[in-house]
């Protein structure tokens, strides 16, 4: 048995292969389908922007039904409900306008102050726990598995406290 391709947007299942597939997402069906999913998630403002550009339908007007529902061209909404919707898109851009002038103001300016104020805090801290560090010299221990030290070449040895408390002036790179 083949694998099975279910579509979320007509929520149908079909033999999965590359011919089905195309002819099921190219069908007018799934087209229907994914449309009425997306507006579902459509701001008011696009909405009323379509609504707007359409003129009324006439069935729609007469007799309170239209044969093509939300896949008309024409306008369903009477004009309470597009002052309605109106209103509403006005009263979010002023909310949206209300947020605005509440967040206070970020510039970049501010925020690489910030930014330097913490490295310089975290760069503080780092010394001061070098410094403690460095007081005591660190007991090393070999991984796990390893073979004895007698068998490890020289490089692969521990530093012993005297080398520990020399310290020189070694330039790297």
């Amino acid at each position: 048995m083949g694998r099975r391709y279910l579509c979320d947007y007509c929520d149908r299942s079909f033999q999965d292969n590359l011919h089905n597939r195309k002819k099921h997402l190219n069908g007018v069906q799934h087209q229907r389908c994914k449309k009425a999913w997306y507006d579902l998630y459509r701001d008011a403002s696009e909405i009323l922007a379509e609504e707007q550009t359409k003129k009324l339908c006439r069935r729609f007007i007469q007799s309170g039904q239209c044969d093509f529902g939300p896949g008309c061209r024409f306008s369903h909404m009477s004009v309470q409900e597009l002052d309605a919707l109106k209103a509403h898109v006005e009263a979010e851009k002023k909310m949206k306008e209300e947020q605005s002038r509440q967040a206070p103001p970020c510039t970049i300016e501010s925020w690489l102050e910030e930014r330097a104020k913490r490295k310089i805090r975290h760069n503080e801290n780092c010394i001061n726990s070098a410094f403690a560090v460095m007081s005591e010299p660190p007991s090393y221990h070999l991984p796990p598995g390893w073979p004895p030290l007698c068998e490890l070449p020289p490089s692969l040895h521990p530093p012993t406290s005297s080398e520990w408390d020399e310290q020189q002036d070694l330039e790297w790179g």
